[in-house]
């Protein structure tokens, strides 16, 4: 599925110049610097810090859909879904964290944020000096974001928050989250959002979670106790987060079904170079058999269908414009596809696939958590029956 051999689809997946660019170049440093060390690090459950700083220092990445005047690239949720894929290509795990740097906080800061909250924090988290990452997700809340039970104060001219937020992608090495939070308990759907950096009073890290997969990108507890917030790191308006957390909810979607999409395409290509160039059984290459024949047939036109959804629904969401209908379906999809592709080069490599001389017991193992972040596709699922319902009731 590389686009060199699919030249007449570079409208759909490469609709300009810049876009085909971005592409040969993340796709060019995603072979040579992020493959091989990907082993080492889903083995030992490490980040790799340095090569998440090159990201920004060598190949500016971050701030790929904020304004070039912000110090972004005023690209657009294609160019964020490239990326996405072609890093999920070789690591998926370490692509996770810039996901969370990236999409959930750059992307969602600065369409939330003031004039001044970005002079202070967007020249730091776009040029890679600070790590950052977002605090939705709590032990009881979920997919029910809405049930979050972390509760801030006002207190003079500072805010205090309570609460433990859960499963954070990039705790342990993030500098700065947005968080949400409750000013009010009793009120579900009311939810604010602060800019808090590591180094605040009452601000620490829990444990590390221990993953089945992405084990290259760390995961953790974020934990307030007490911690102190200036009341200038207040995001938008008090009880008005509410509207860009779903907004942004819809990009996060799409890019994690990019990362579909790059651990479905290196499934097919080591499955079909491992069935047609190298295994023979009986006497003949392995390709030659129906049952593989069938397995490397439909994982191929799976993800061929599945890419170019994913395509056409990025091209639809701008910062004013939402397709909820389509992030969701595109992340449902996606990501049930690429599940099955991987596992269906597990079964064409036999013995080799389940063992980790190939990548694709991993990329397997990291496609499982992209139908539970970003909202389980079980909730991916009641969305779009709610979609339809207000489409067609």
């Amino acid at each position: 599925m590389s686009e060199r051999k699919s030249p007449n689809l570079t409208d759909l997946f490469n609709p300009t110049e810049d876009h085909l660019q971005l592409r040969e170049s993340v796709a060019k440093f995603a072979e040579k610097e992020m493959d091989n060390q990907a082993i080492e690090h889903d083995e030992n459950e490490t980040f790799n810090h340095d090569l998440f700083k090159r990201l920004g220092s060598e190949l500016g990445l971050f701030g790929i859909t904020i304004p070039e005047e912000a110090g972004g690239h005023g690209m657009d949720s294609v160019a964020a879904v490239i990326v996405h894929e072609e890093m999920s290509r070789f690591d998926p795990a370490f692509t996770l964290s810039y996901l969370a740097h990236e999409v959930l906080f750059v992307n969602n800061f600065y369409y939330s944020s003031n004039h001044d909250q970005r002079k202070r924090y967007l020249s730091k988290v776009v040029s890679g000096e600070w790590i950052a990452g977002m605090g939705m997700t709590e032990p009881g809340a979920g997919t029910d974001v809405l049930g979050m039970t972390t509760i801030a104060k006002k207190e003079g001219n500072k805010y205090i928050l309570n609460g433990t937020k859960q499963y954070i992608t990039n705790g342990s090495t993030g500098s700065v989250f947005l968080v949400y939070a409750k000013l009010d308990s009793g009120d579900n759907r009311k939810t604010t959002s602060f800019v808090v950096e590591s180094s605040f009073p009452g601000f620490s890290v829990g444990k590390k979670e221990e993953k089945m997969g992405m084990r290259g990108s760390p995961t953790t507890q974020l934990i307030f106790e007490d911690c102190e917030v200036p009341e200038e790191n207040l995001v938008g308006e008090e009880n008005g987060a509410i509207t860009h957390m779903m907004r942004n909810l819809e990009i996060e979607r799409v890019t994690l079904a990019a990362q579909s999409l790059g651990i479905a395409r290196r499934s097919v290509d080591v499955m079909c170079e491992y069935s047609m160039k190298y295994r023979e059984a009986f006497g003949k290459k392995l390709i030659e058999f129906g049952q593989i024949q069938r397995m490397v047939a439909e994982s191929y036109a799976d993800l061929a269908a599945a890419r170019a959804l994913v395509y056409q629904v990025a091209s639809e969401i701008h910062p004013d414009k939402r397709s909820s209908l389509g992030a969701a379906s595109a992340k449902l999809v996606a990501t049930q596809m690429a599940e099955r592709v991987s596992r269906n080069a597990i079964q064409v490599l036999g013995g080799y696939g389940y063992c980790r001389e190939y990548p694709v017991e991993r990329l397997h193992r990291d496609a499982i958590l992209l139908s539970i972040g970003g909202g389980t596709n079980e909730a991916m699922q009641k969305n779009i029956a709610a979609d339809l319902k207000r489409i067609y009731g």
